[in-house]
């Protein structure tokens, strides 16, 4: 190690570091995930969220010296609430227990977030190439997909925004709201970091297959779907002037299509034989104004909470204030 980065481990001493692990019936890989921590970050607070686990992995997680906690409701975003809710820290590392990602960059990713005042490192799965089946075509299609139409709807330039491996900075915990109850939990943490413009980075670790007898909680189908509605709703709440905006021109196109052939036979004839059709126009165009109206009034409530959520974040301070850089 040179004496720049001796100089930097002593200066980050002081960060008090928590590795904070979501867990739901994970107790063949939870003790490999703990003691793997303890290798990689020795003074790091460890703690198990335990979410109604059927089997024996919070008495594991205890017995391996974690922190166990109990979280009666279902799903990854209720875990996020508590885990942020309940753990003071300056720093969180955050990875799911199944013993996929490589702990032992931890140290990594959290001196990339220290050195350069970040409050968001994402850990960018890259397959070990030891199974095919631990990273499947499927799954990367679909995540590059998610990961685009965010980047598209948001900014941004991620491209790993489902990844489970991630480091925080304490006033990025602190300001999350954490509305999402299940996996779409991550899409929610990138658009948090984008909404209000904190400084974020990647970096690539390695992606490694279950350990055996292992099963993975995910459904390819259901989660990607809840993560697509979990898009739209954040678009509509984050966006609304867009999204209203765009609802707008589509009924004032429709209505307007209605209307040209109604106009022709007027000027010809000076009747209007297609009355519910004269109707339908109308209302279109009427909806379309009132979509418009929704679109400013909501705008003007998004920036209000933008506004709160900001205060919240700058009323912490970043992590260098606490490592004393």
């Amino acid at each position: 190690m040179t004496d720049d980065n001796n100089q930097f481990a002593a200066a980050r001493a002081p960060l008090r570091i928590a590795a904070v692990i979501p867990c739901y019936n994970e107790a063949l890989s939870i003790a490999q995930v703990v003691a793997q921590f303890r290798a990689a970050l020795p003074d790091a607070e460890i703690h198990v969220f335990d979410n109604n686990s059927s089997d024996d992995t919070a008495a594991i997680a205890r017995e391996s010296g974690a922190f166990v906690t109990h979280v009666a409701a279902a799903g990854k975003g209720n875990v996020v609430r508590r885990m942020f809710a309940d753990v003071e820290a300056d720093v969180y590392v955050t990875v799911d227990g199944d013993a996929t990602y490589d702990v032992a960059s931890a140290p990594r990713l959290v001196d990339l977030l220290v050195e350069r005042n970040l409050d968001m490192v994402v850990g960018c799965r890259v397959d070990d190439g030891q199974n095919a089946l631990t990273y499947r075509a499927g799954h990367r299609f679909g995540n590059r997909m998610l990961t685009g139409a965010v980047a598209q709807l948001f900014g941004g330039g991620l491209t790993d925004m489902l990844s489970g491996y991630r480091v925080f900075s304490r006033r990025y915990a602190k300001s999350f709201p954490a509305l999402s109850h299940g996996f779409e939990i991550e899409t929610e943490l990138t658009v948090h970091a984008l909404e209000l413009r904190m400084p974020y980075a990647e970096l690539d670790t390695t992606y490694s297959t279950r350990p055996e007898g292992s099963h993975s909680k995910l459904s390819t189908y259901r989660d990607g779907w809840r993560i697509l509605r979990t898009i739209c709703k954040l678009f509509i709440s984050e966006r609304p002037l867009q999204f209203f905006t765009i609802l707008a021109a589509v009924l004032a196109v429709g209505a307007i299509a209605l209307v040209i052939p109604l106009l022709v036979t007027y000027l010809h004839t000076g009747l209007v034989p297609r009355l519910p059709t004269a109707v339908l126009a109308t209302g279109a165009m009427l909806a379309a104004m009132l979509s418009m109206v929704c679109g400013v009034v909501m705008h003007a409530i998004r920036l209000g909470r933008r506004e709160a959520k900001r205060l919240r974040y700058l009323a912490t301070p970043g992590v260098r204030h606490f490592a004393g850089k």
